[in-house]
């Protein structure tokens, strides 16, 4: 049988960035009280106090959240060198037999160019290819018979060295100031201790800016 405690626990547990922010007294529990209140008196078929629903977000705990958060603080204060690319091209094909032949040909060429950049990410049924829009004319040619399912043009990347430990949830918190800016992602292209973000050349300067200040406001 539902509850106020229990219909407050669920509904916090599945909003984004909710219960950090309360966590971190960053939001006004009144307010959400008053906003969960409709949502728990058709769940529960009859009225219910807004003081009844701030007792039970008070009475919430937030086990391992704060040694969570310090691990994170710790991670991000030993990011690493940050790098940024211009002048990309992204592009998704069709899964087929003969793609890993074209992906081998183009890879031969971008290993002739000094500043040469090419990634692969291959999903079940599809693979992305992300590089230099001086290739764009080598992908046209290799992957004429491929099917194209997208193709992005004007895209910047930055890349951040990650610090060699893991912590959980470490990624899901650069993400999260990335969202807050308002920042659409193309592609996450990620290894053991790099993490690859592309996005729109009007957005290089503002990702660049959240990673940055990441990175200082926790050293």
């Amino acid at each position: 049988m539902s509850s106020i405690s229990k219909i407050v626990e669920r509904e916090i547990s599945a909003s984004p960035f909710l219960e950090e922010s309360i966590a971190e007294d960053l939001i006004n529990i009144s307010s959400l009280a008053r906003k969960l209140k409709p949502k728990i008196e058709r769940e529960l078929g009859k009225s219910v106090k807004s003081g009844a629903i701030v007792m039970a977000i008070n009475r919430l705990e937030f086990k391992g959240f704060a040694s969570v958060s310090d691990n994170i603080m710790r991670f991000l204060a030993n990011l690493g060198d940050i790098i940024i690319r211009s002048n990309l091209n992204n592009y998704t094909f069709k899964n087929s037999s003969n793609l890993s032949h074209a992906q081998m040909k183009l890879m031969e060429k971008v290993s002739k160019e000094i500043d040469g950049f090419c990634t692969f990410s291959q999903g079940v049924y599809e693979t992305t290819v992300v590089t230099g829009s001086n290739m764009e004319k080598y992908v046209d040619k290799f992957f004429a018979k491929e099917t194209l399912i997208e193709k992005e043009t004007k895209l910047s990347s930055v890349t951040v060295r990650l610090p060699n430990f893991d912590v959980p949830g470490s990624y899901y918190y650069i993400m999260k100031q990335v969202s807050w800016e308002n920042i659409n992602v193309s592609e996450i292209i990620s290894t053991t201790n790099e993490m690859t973000l592309v996005v729109k050349d009007d957005d290089i300067d503002r990702i660049f800016s959240v990673l940055m200040r990441l990175k200082k406001r926790n050293q």
